[in-house]
């Protein structure tokens, strides 16, 4: 088949060809859009939280690209079999996390299918000359992550009802906590580059900033931050099948050291739902950086560093020495 042949327009800041978190369409000198769209199926019982952590999955997008959510409208996939009820509670838990974002709903589109699905098209503002992509990452940078790895193993774990209730809470928590403050303190110290961890797991969007920058990355595997007793799931088998599509996808493009340990990697590669931002700040900036954040109440934790140039490759390994 033959690729798609789409129309080239300079006001288009970014699109899909570098794998960025969201579009970016440039309206004026000082005023860019940026737009997203997500929506998945329902990985807790509780209909509100999903609504919520759908809701955050899908600002999360335009917090990345170091934008602010403007609109949003709901995607919804529902049975007819099923009560309305659990949609409106669906519904009412994506709109608290619109309205924690400070954005508006202005309306959205149902389908009648088998399985409940939610999410979000979001359209967010920003300064064209502040737009943070997956592509600027440089040499000498240092990587944070600010929100813990483990989301994706919690939920496996949750559907095969083998999931202690604290780390189900841990991760709701984490699932349900909007990238808000951390896209402001990104903002404010100012970073080369940025994404959000969702599907493709840790390595898979870190890669995506690596080809883009063209650049090499290490991740040091000893450091990430955990949600408490997820090693432990991972241990015993609860991995999500997206991790074993994303570890293929990646094959040849990964080096990890012999002494990382399998369950380390096995997070590394795992999808995460609403994960955090991935922020790749200059070494001379690393400090602004981390005492904002904890001014702010921001989790923030040094998982690697750009290492040189190249056309994309990470190198995993136990620590920074």
């Amino acid at each position: 088949m033959n690729a798609i042949q789409l129309r080239s327009d300079p006001r288009l800041l970014v699109g899909f060809e570098g794998a960025d978190d969201a579009g970016v369409f440039k309206l004026s000198e000082n005023t860019a859009l940026i737009q997203t769209v997500d929506f998945f199926t329902p990985m807790v019982d509780d209909p509100y939280l999903f609504g919520q952590i759908a809701a955050a999955n899908a600002l999360s997008d335009v917090y990345a690209m170091g934008g602010e959510p403007l609109t949003a409208m709901n995607i919804v996939c529902f049975p007819d079999c099923l009560d309305i009820s659990i949609l409106q509670e669906i519904i009412k838990g994506g709109v608290s996390k619109i309205e924690e974002a400070g954005a508006v709903l202005v309306g959205g589109h149902s389908v009648d299918d088998q399985e409940p699905k939610y999410g979000l098209s979001v359209t967010g503002i920003i300064d064209p000359r502040k737009v943070v992509s997956n592509r600027g990452a440089r040499v000498g940078d240092y990587l944070y992550l600010t929100k813990p790895l483990g989301t994706g193993i919690v939920t496996t774990a949750i559907k095969g009802e083998m999931a202690p209730a604290q780390l189900i809470q841990e991760a709701v928590r984490s699932m349900t906590k909007l990238n808000k403050a951390a896209r402001e303190v990104m903002m404010e110290v100012g970073v080369n580059a940025a994404t959000d961890i969702t599907g493709f797991g840790l390595l898979g969007h870190t890669m995506e900033m690596a080809a883009g920058s063209r650049v090499h990355i290490e991740l040091w595997a000893d450091c990430l931050p955990l949600l408490n007793g997820v090693e432990e799931l991972a241990a015993m088998g609860l991995i999500p099948g997206g991790a074993y599509a994303n570890r293929d996808y990646l094959q040849g493009r990964v080096e990890v050291s012999r002494e990382v340990e399998p369950t380390r990697l096995d997070l590394m590669y795992s999808p995460e739902t609403s994960g955090g931002l991935l922020m790749a700040v200059d070494a001379a900036k690393r400090h602004d950086l981390e005492q904002l954040a904890r001014s702010r109440s921001v989790e923030l934790t040094m998982v690697g560093r750009v290492t040189g140039g190249g056309t994309g490759y990470i190198k995993v390994s136990r620590g920074d020495g």
